[in-house]
């Protein structure tokens, strides 16, 4: 991920702060959505964050030129300019920080309170996912943190389940860019999945941070896919193009999670250094599975 996300009385959180050919890998010809949907079984999002300085009209300009169906991590006054440009938005800005989440039980009323106003305006927007974080640490012990984060989502589920949303926490590495963070290992996030026990409640798996913390990217991804469902990109080092610079195929990656079934979005979140537009639409040809 991940933007640091937040949306009314909660909010307030930016997540991150946030140029041809590519890595010596040469780019292909733009394609429509229609081309894109109908021949790979994965759909394209791009993370809104990545793209701060160019307006949102403009991005979605870019995204459809480069084959991507979706602008994601957005918060309530933007779902309309995208739909208005015919794209949709995979992920809704939730209602917490990425460093002040629900494992604190300090925080549960306020969160669920924001999330019970959000998920059914999530749902009438036609959005499938809203994010959410476990927070940070801060002292906590694993346990007690699975604990608080499942007593609030098990009080969220239901506005969810009423909304037809699914509310998705993001793996992040503690590692390099969210240092104390507590969702920051796969098996952790699925053991909350379990207590959870809803099936509006899933993961989000970032490939970026999952290889920061864990590696071995492919098999996670095929022994824990019932419990994902987003996923985002990130070039491993230093969160910039998913080229050949860097040490992930995503082609495979790619291909390993279509194969095992999964029919949603990956959101690209990288910070591109090169011509934005260029590295997009060639980490979409990247990621692109075609049936």
């Amino acid at each position: 991920m991940a933007a640091g996300l937040a949306a009314g009385a909660v909010a307030g959180i930016v997540a991150e702060n946030a140029h041809s050919d590519i890595g010596g890998v040469p780019c292909a010809s733009p394609r429509s959505t229609d081309e894109e949907s109908t021949s790979s079984p994965v759909k394209h999002s791009v993370c809104r964050w990545c793209y701060g300085g160019i307006p949102l009209d403009d991005l979605c300009s870019i995204a459809k030129r480069c084959g991507a169906q979706s602008i994601e991590l957005l918060s309530e006054a933007d779902w309309p300019v995208v739909q208005r440009h015919g794209l949709a938005c995979a992920v809704a800005n939730g209602p917490c920080s990425i460093q002040k989440g629900i494992n604190r039980v300090e925080n549960h009323d306020a969160i669920v309170k924001e999330a019970e106003r959000l998920l059914p305006l999530v749902g009438q927007a036609g959005i499938p996912n809203m994010i959410i974080f476990s927070g940070n640490r801060a002292g906590l012990g694993d346990e007690e943190g699975l604990k608080n984060c499942a007593t609030a989502l098990r009080r969220i589920t239901p506005a969810a389940d009423a909304a037809n949303v699914t509310v998705i926490m993001e793996l992040l590495n503690s590692k390099v860019d969210h240092k104390d963070y507590q969702c920051d290992r796969t098996p952790w996030g699925v053991e909350l999945c379990k207590r959870v026990d809803s099936p509006r409640f899933r993961l989000l798996y970032d490939i970026y941070h999952m290889q920061i913390m864990e590696g071995d990217v492919i098999r996670t991804i095929k022994s824990y896919a019932p419990y994902i469902a987003h996923f985002h990109t990130g070039g491993v080092p230093g969160r910039n193009e998913i080229d050949t610079t860097q040490e992930l195929y995503y082609p495979a990656i790619a291909r390993a999670i279509a194969a095992t079934g999964y029919g949603g979005y990956i959101g690209q979140e990288f910070i591109p250094r090169r011509d934005p537009e260029t590295s997009l639409r060639q980490a979409i040809d990247l990621c692109t599975v075609i049936s």
